[in-house]
């Protein structure tokens, strides 16, 4: 049997743990999970990270895409900022944004409503708003052209009514329109369907509630969908500002020209952003110009989302310091 002083010195031995170093091993266990997540990391790397350090570098270059780059400052910004063109592209993308991305996030909010309601085939009505978002932009902006045209489905359809017809590819408000309205009927469906998930999230109870206070539809709607919805709006908010600050296919191939190129119609009211951006990028090759756009593009949808963010999570705030 151990003695006393043989028990108490073993008791005083330090105990030693193994650590995944000093296991059986070592790092190498971890090496097969590293190893399975590495091409994801390795792919943003090329085509994510790279391209955005890189944009940043190439707005302090002058560069053609071939020769050499010739190292010019802020002096692209400077030029930005005495661009009337690219000012003009600005007043007329925060034009079509104004005009398609309110109303649509009202005709969503209202669709989902309706959808949450029990209608009929509602399975069937999701499907179909849902179609457009993943229809191929390209080929409806070929038909939409035609259903602007001067003779085309619209203004047939003014005329039958007895009005007048609109030059919706040839006037300022009527190419914003026109823009606005296919950049509505492409994605009011799908903020739809995400207003429909933010509803159904809501307890029954409320909506009992407020049918037994005899709330109709519109004051169930504002007065109990509205204010519980505030997150998803938000979100529907900053992602429908993300998308129409970036409006480029509706724009492209709307007015497309035979020389590969495009002013954005006539007067140059379909000219957007990111338009003017691949315009003198693409076609006139100044790479280091449309890099600083880019880049200025981006401080404008940061700014958007900011704001955005603080009016919507700012009434939240207040709603909930009210309840207290």
């Amino acid at each position: 049997m151990a003695t006393v002083a043989e028990r108490s010195r073993a008791q005083k031995r330090p105990l030693v743990r193994r650590t995944s170093s000093t296991a059986p091993g070592g790092n190498r266990r971890h090496l097969g999970p590293l190893l399975a997540i590495a091409p994801f990391y390795v792919l943003f790397a090329v085509f994510g990270a790279f391209p955005v350090v890189f944009s940043l570098y190439l707005s302090f270059q002058d560069w053609d895409g071939i020769g050499s780059m010739r190292y010019v400052g802020v002096q692209q910004y400077k030029w930005l900022l005495e661009d009337s063109v690219f000012w003009h592209s600005v007043l007329n993308t925060f034009e079509i944004w104004f005009l398609s991305t309110v109303p649509m996030l009202f005709l969503a909010l209202v669709i989902a409503f309706l959808l949450h309601s029990q209608v009929r085939f509602g399975g069937a009505y999701r499907v179909a708003y849902f179609v457009p978002n993943v229809t191929s932009m390209v080929a409806m902006t070929i038909v939409f052209g035609s259903v602007f045209a001067q003779s085309g489905l619209a203004n047939s359809g003014l005329r039958a009514v007895g009005l007048d017809g609109v030059g919706w590819l040839s006037s300022e408000w009527g190419i914003k329109s026109a823009i606005s309205l296919m950049i509505i009927w492409r994605w009011v469906g799908y903020n739809a369907l995400i207003f429909l998930a933010g509803i159904q999230a809501i307890p029954t109870e409320h909506f009992e509630a407020a049918r037994m206070d005899g709330a109709n539809s519109w004051q169930t709607l504002f007065r109990v969908v509205v204010p519980q919805l505030k997150p998803v709006i938000l979100f529907a908010a900053i992602t429908s500002s993300i998308n129409g600050l970036q409006i480029f296919t509706e724009s492209q191939v709307l007015f497309q020209t035979d020389d590969v190129g495009t002013t954005g119609g006539p007067g140059q009211e379909g000219m957007t952003i990111v338009l003017y951006l691949w315009q003198k990028a693409f076609k006139d090759h100044q790479f280091g110009y449309g890099a600083a756009m880019g880049w200025v593009l981006f401080a404008i949808i940061a700014l958007f989302t900011i704001v955005n963010w603080r009016l919507v999570s700012g009434n939240r705030d207040k709603g909930a310091r009210r309840g207290r």
